[in-house]
């Protein structure tokens, strides 16, 4: 029995975002650290994020990042991305191209950074950049940082490193992986088209 999703654009658009918007509730959830690209030139990196926010009605996608990262000055040079979110038990994998906006010491951050639980908030209280070089195994952080020794109060100095990644969706292709055979498709949001491919 296929799912409802195995020849209908409409049950795609419903399951995929259904999945996304579960992911930023549900810390277990596969859709939850999808891999992000950026690229500038001969410049490319890739990692894991955490997805924050999904919002359908503004095709958007939202995770958060220290505004010292090396990402940062790629999206200023190129804010073209991609995010890449695989789900093994569902056996569906997204590839979304985006474009990102920078939100640092903004309404937007600071919407974000209000919701940030005092645990989370120690990322951003380093001395140095993620990514500097050290010549000894570290944190980046003073003792007292990683024993979570300090007031939310004193957590706000971080508040200047949080940034707010806003992705804006311009396609997404999905993948299903069926027995019967696989099923791709592809939305571009941009010019409101819809279209099978070839998996």
């Amino acid at each position: 029995m296929q799912p409802a999703y195995y020849d209908d654009f409409k049950e795609i658009h419903n399951k995929y975002w259904s999945m996304l918007d579960e992911a930023v509730a549900n810390r277990n959830s596969p859709f939850r650290i999808p891999v992000f690209i950026c690229a500038n030139q001969d410049e490319i990196d890739g990692r894991i994020v955490v997805l924050r926010k999904s919002d359908r009605d503004n095709n958007l996608l939202q995770f958060h990042t220290d505004y010292r990262s090396s990402k940062i000055n790629i999206i200023k040079k190129n804010s073209n991305a991609s995010l890449v979110f695989y789900d093994k038990e569902e056996k569906i994998q997204l590839r979304i191209k985006v474009k990102c906006i920078i939100n640092n010491q903004n309404s937007i951050s600071e919407e974000s950074w209000e919701k940030t639980r005092h645990i989370s908030r120690r990322c951003y209280l380093t001395d140095d950049p993620p990514g500097t070089i050290s010549k000894d195994p570290t944190s980046g952080m003073i003792s007292k940082l990683e024993d979570f020794n300090y007031t939310m109060e004193q957590s706000e100095e971080g508040y200047k490193n949080f940034t707010v990644i806003q992705c804006k969706i311009k396609s997404i292709e999905w993948l299903y992986l069926a027995a019967k055979g696989h099923r791709r498709a592809k939305f571009d949001f941009e010019n409101n088209n819809e279209s099978w491919l070839v998996p």
